[in-house]
């Protein structure tokens, strides 16, 4: 992944001397487990862990030669360890230290997006609270429908996002197997409780049967999770940037000082972080698909998903974390104008109460027919007048309504506020308290 997208602690998982240094323990844990069952001598196993090291140059020079990099890794730690290093890798095969170093560090890759995920949600929570009674306008299909309140918009987001941290804690279960079962996966040369004794000691769980790779549908399922997640970053995201247009202005983005939102027009400020979040969510969806071609394996194994998984497995993590930094700074430091809230909810001259003087008529006596056809004949006077006309007044003027509400109860009908007698409720569900 590139620089501009990535952080320092996400990006030091998948390094090559990070990768190599699990890879250096899954072989030493082995032989240590084979040094307890008496098939390697215990000196050796203590050799490995002693005297083993490893030098990526020196691994990425015999690999050009051996054209394999488990052998080339093999290869460089024996030149350090002597003699005792023909012990390393009894009875194993290359993907069992493949296939358990990836799942070791997607797990520790998923540990830090549930952190993310942590600051997030709190920083969500936060805000909502902050905003939990402030009117806005709830909108379909971009239209004005009816009233909100701005905490009720980010208490779904909320929802949502905690929604995906369940999800993401079963991916990092379904991904955290180990598999050191040898070629094909039969154990014929080597016990299984070696890998009972790695996969403790890497912090995994053994894996049923891995037809000598672990099987892709839980890589499919892992990406398929974060894919999800980043769907969810660019829901919010997009949210906040119809909030931020012109037109809108209900929200934006912070604006720091000295910031520039244009090379050619002073005035602009830009929602170009969360427009960011919308492209890095494309990427981290578009991985999803190859991890779901990577099921089906020829026979026992072939390698058509190593290529793949090596490049999604970092791109994956690393641009999640990245998106789910960014935006909870942009919750965190979000600009919200309440003002211009009320200002929007206001200026379609009361059409966001056409409903409950709907209900009111059918309750009066009027079929929802007849009732809708006078609501509606009133409401299109205030449309086509772009607001200029309240529709309360019309409403007030309309012979078929007065014969059934007063302007009492008309007035009522208009009343803010009891769009707003169950947010608690609301609240209570998604927050718990």
């Amino acid at each position: 992944m590139i620089p501009r997208y990535s952080r320092p602690e996400m990006v030091a998982i998948w390094e090559p001397e990070s990768k190599f240094q699990i890879w250096f323990e899954i072989e030493a844990h082995a032989t240590d487990a084979l040094a307890e069952l008496g098939v390697v001598p215990k000196e050796a196993a203590a050799a490995i862990w002693t005297k083993g090291k490893f030098d990526v140059a020196r691994i990425d020079e015999i690999e050009r030669e051996v054209k394999h990099d488990v052998i080339a890794f093999l290869t460089n730690v024996a030149e350090n360890v002597g003699d005792e290093a023909r012990f390393m890798h009894q009875g194993m095969t290359s993907s069992d230290v493949l296939d358990t170093c990836v799942a070791v560090q997607l797990t520790r890759a998923t540990d830090i997006l549930l952190a993310d995920m942590d600051k997030l949600l709190a920083a969500i929570k936060t805000r909502a609270y902050e905003h939990k009674m402030t009117p806005t306008i709830g909108r379909s299909h971009g239209i004005h429908g009816e009233p909100v309140t701005f905490g009720m918009k980010l208490a779904q987001a909320y929802a949502e996002f905690e929604r995906n941290r369940e999800r993401l804690v079963l991916a990092r279960k379904e991904i955290a197997t180990c598999a050191i079962s040898g070629a094909v996966g039969t154990f014929a040369n080597i016990d299984p409780k070696v890998e009972a004794h790695v996969a403790e000691k890497m912090g995994l769980e053994i894996e049923p049967v891995s037809t000598q790779v672990i099987p892709r549908d839980r890589h499919a399922q892992y990406f398929a999770t974060l894919a999800v997640i980043a769907s969810s970053v660019e829901r919010l995201a997009v949210e906040i940037r119809h909030l931020q247009r012109t037109e809108v202005l209900e929200a934006e983005e912070y604006f720091s000082p000295g910031q520039k939102g244009s090379s050619a027009m002073p005035h602009k400020r830009n929602p170009i972080l969360t427009e960011n979040l919308t492209g890095l969510a494309r990427m981290v969806r578009s991985y999803a698909l190859p991890a779901m071609e990577n099921v089906a394996l020829w026979h026992e194994r072939d390698i058509s998903h190593s290529s793949v998984e090596r490049m999604i497995g970092p791109d994956a993590t690393i641009t999640l974390d990245f998106a789910l930094a960014r935006l909870t700074g942009v919750v965190e430091k979000l600009l919200i104008y309440p003002e211009r809230m009320q200002k929007n909810l206001d200026r379609m001259g009361g059409l966001v109460h056409s409903q409950r003087v709907l209900l009111a008529l059918t309750q009066a006596g009027i079929s929802r027919e007849d009732s809708y056809r006078i609501v509606q004949r009133n409401a299109m006077k205030v449309w086509e007048s772009d607001g200029q006309i309240a529709l309360l007044d019309l409403l007030k003027a309309d012979p078929d309504v007065t014969g059934k509400l007063t302007n009492e109860e008309l007035e009522e009908r208009f009343n803010l506020d009891y769009h707003f007698k169950h947010i608690d409720t609301i609240f209570d569900r998604v927050f718990g308290e």
